[in-house]
């Protein structure tokens, strides 16, 4: 039995109204627990730590280009962050005119108790869930990770400091 193309639409708009109305939870749930970590930082300056985090020290340029941003938007973005003690901005030793972003340890301690927080969260609208369409939207999930190329958010363990 083939799918008309109508079909086909409307199960396409159905999964992007489902994955809208899931984000809007997702980013509820992403603000609150940076929140309960670190009050004056926005969302976007959280991406900006978790890029950071996962990926190590970034040049100014590859910052801004992870991030999908001018490397204009990108330094006004560290500027705050150094202010706040959350990144570095130093050179690479072998060209001093590149800029290279670090995270400091009160930047990486921020991204590892909010996501924590968020993990918790998350696992606690998982456990709502029936065991049958947990594996369901977990094999989704997994697919549309990889199709918009996001790398995995595996757990971290809390620093020792």
């Amino acid at each position: 039995m083939a799918v008309s193309p109508s079909e086909s639409e409307n199960d396409a708009e159905a999964m992007v109204s489902a994955l809208l109305t899931a984000s809007r939870l997702l980013v509820a749930v992403s603000a609150r627990s940076l929140a309960s970590v670190e009050e004056a930082l926005t969302l976007p300056q959280f991406r900006m730590l978790v890029a950071l985090h996962t990926r190590g020290p970034l040049s100014l340029s590859m910052l801004a280009a992870e991030l999908d941003v001018q490397p204009s938007t990108a330094m006004r973005m560290i500027d705050r962050l150094v202010a706040v003690g959350m990144v570095l901005r130093g050179t690479v030793p072998s060209d001093r005119r590149t800029t290279l972003i670090s995270l400091t340890d009160t930047g990486r301690r921020t991204v590892v108790e909010a996501t924590e927080r968020r993990r918790k969260e998350i696992a606690r609208i998982v456990d709502a869930m029936p065991t049958a369409r947990r594996r369901e939207l977990l094999k989704a999930l997994h697919a549309f990770a990889e199709a918009g190329a996001e790398p995995s958010a595996a757990p971290t363990a809390l620093p020792a400091w």
